[in-house]
């Protein structure tokens, strides 16, 4: 009979010396990309704003702006400033009547051209 008494199947220890340095330099060179990189993080957040601006805020002001551009395209634009010219110089001069109590009607009528008595 044969028994067979604990065998050793872990391989030699003695021959695998190489393995022990090899895994602390592993070790080092991973501590050492890991610094590196906490760094470059840090660099790259010190760059980012404090805030950043509203998302409706910025929709608003990109809508707005692709309307101006359709309406200066089109050439609404100059259309459009010449009527509100027009519109507020004759404003202005019934406004300047009212206020210096020029009537539109005979003597007694009220400054706004109303007939009715309070």
């Amino acid at each position: 009979m044969d028994i067979t008494v604990a065998v050793n199947n872990f391989g030699d220890t003695r021959s695998g010396g190489l393995a022990g340095p090899m895994g602390l330099f592993v070790i080092v060179l991973m501590s050492i990309a890991t610094v590196l990189l906490i760094r470059n993080m840090n660099k790259r957040l010190r760059r980012l704003p404090d805030s950043f601006p509203d998302v409706k805020q910025t929709q608003r002001e990109a809508e707005i702006a692709r309307l101006n551009a359709d309406l200066e395209r089109s050439g609404a634009g100059e259309a459009a400033s010449d009527v509100e010219a027009d519109r507020s110089s004759t404003a202005g001069a019934a406004a300047d009547n009212e206020v210096t109590g020029i009537t539109t009607q005979g003597d007694g009528d009220s400054a706004d051209g109303d007939n009715r008595r309070v």
